[in-house]
């Protein structure tokens, strides 16, 4: 509008001036500077105007500022709480049956404590004999005499066991294809084997998976050694079926259209009753929900990651991560090293407090652990893996033997039972430690595979 008006003015009035001037060289020249000087604050002006929209657009798109607050959610604790030392003991009864015997004793199950999470004054046997309806203690004298404890599995453990092993034999495709996907979702498809341990319970890998699994599928997966000397598990191959994340497909079920074809992909959100969501949180969430979708499978490098489109992306990653679980949840100290594998810019994590809606953060157990909310009827699964039913029988026997221990039964047995245990052969166990056998990787694999499975 301003310069239409610099127009009118100079290019009717500029020869009038010149003549009430008297056409002289001069002034004529002062004339076309002071319109020269005219115009380009004129559209300098309009420069700003439109720089002011670029920059309301770039504030728009960029990373906005909202904190929402974290309220507690009753039911999905209560599917943390249910699991509480389940992940422990089932670790202790893997390393357990993998031995010929299916017995072990306390010196060579106290050097797994760093996979059990157990706290810090818990001494493992404490933990164990907590648990008698899973381990059957007995123990053996070394050559000075003393009782050196030993700890077995009881018969419905043993049964419990050789089903989850039958379980796991079943539904191996559907395990290879998840873990496929997994390294998938990395920048190089490789993770470090010490990251993949970390997510080991809760994809429901075999505890030996580096032995027992992979070497079977040699033809996909590769071990190779990463810049900083450890060991990584790399895919040999991209297969494009399966680089479809669960939002895509779940919108093809439903088929929406229109949102594919605008990649305005919506993640499905609940709140915790009694959330209290305000205004500015809600217009600011409906925003976000209309922001592009990107694939965690595609690259994402374009993206500014100051701007809530990456953002969009981050939680996009962590939804499929968590689709690929098999509870739908993991401790968030398991991803905390996925920053670089994953492309990750800093402080990533934040995701799970900023979005409330799609991510509930349980408090419970001493620990830190992000469900995916959608994947859940408050506390029921709505998706539920084969092996989460062995692992709920696993969670009853060990809340009813803590039961009865408590009751003092299991303190009657123990004294009825002391002196079979006591001249109970252990030729089976070197009373010697320094001669003892180390229980290493190459033990372990091949315990497991001629162990508890095939006994009579």
């Amino acid at each position: 509008m301003l310069i239409w008006w610099a127009h009118m003015i100079f290019g009717m009035r500029y020869p009038k001036l010149l003549r009430e001037l008297g056409e002289s060289k001069h002034d004529a020249s002062y004339i076309c500077q002071f319109k020269w000087f005219l115009f380009s604050k004129v559209r300098s002006f309009d420069f700003l105007c439109k720089a002011q929209y670029g920059f309301n657009y770039q504030q728009k798109c960029s990373l906005v500022n909202v904190k929402l607050k974290w309220v507690k959610d009753k039911a999905l604790d209560a599917v943390v709480t249910a699991e509480k030392d389940l992940k422990a003991a089932c670790t202790l009864i893997t390393i357990i049956s993998s031995t010929p015997q299916c017995r072990l004793p306390i010196y060579r199950l106290s050097r797994f404590r760093g996979q059990l999470d157990i706290p810090r004054d818990l001494k493992v046997s404490t933990f164990i004999r907590s648990y008698p309806s899973v381990f059957f203690e007995s123990y053996f004298l070394d050559t000075g005499g003393t009782r050196v404890p030993c700890f077995g599995l009881t018969p419905e453990a043993v049964e419990l066991r050789e089903e989850e092993l039958h379980v796991v034999e079943k539904t191996e495709i559907e395990l290879l294809s998840r873990l496929r996907k997994l390294l998938m979702l990395t920048r190089d498809w490789t993770l470090p084997l010490q990251t993949i341990d970390q997510l080991r319970w809760d994809f429901g890998l075999p505890y030996d998976y580096q032995h027992s699994f992979i070497p079977r599928y040699l033809d996909l997966f590769s071990f190779v050694q990463l810049p900083d000397k450890r060991v990584g598990l790399k895919l040999k191959a991209w297969d494009d079926d399966l680089a479809i994340s669960q939002m895509l497909k779940n919108y093809v079920s439903q088929q929406k259209q229109e949102d594919l074809k605008n990649h305005f992909l919506a993640f499905p959100i609940s709140f915790t009753r009694g959330f209290g969501l305000k205004r500015k949180g809600i217009e600011w969430l409906k925003e976000w929900q209309r922001l592009p979708y990107t694939s965690p499978y595609s690259d994402a490098s374009h993206l500014d990651p100051r701007t809530d489109v990456s953002e969009k992306r981050i939680v996009g990653v962590f939804h499929e991560l968590l689709h690929l679980t098999i509870q739908k949840k993991t401790e968030r100290k398991n991803v905390s090293n996925l920053r670089k594998p994953l492309a990750l810019p800093q402080k990533f994590t934040k995701v799970f407090e900023r979005h409330p809606g799609i991510f509930y953060i349980s408090r419970k157990c001493d620990a830190q652990t992000v469900i995916l909310r959608e994947a859940y009827d408050g506390p029921n699964l709505l998706q539920r893996h084969p092996l989460l039913q062995i692992r709920e029988k696993f969670a009853s026997i060990l809340r009813e033997g803590l039961l009865d221990r408590s009751r003092g039964l299991y303190k009657r047995r123990d004294e009825m039972e002391e002196d079979a245990l006591k001249y109970e052969p252990g030729e089976e166990f070197v009373s010697n430690k320094s001669s003892s056998v180390e229980f290493d990787a190459n033990y372990f694999s091949t315990a497991l595979n001629s162990g508890c499975r095939n006994r009579t």
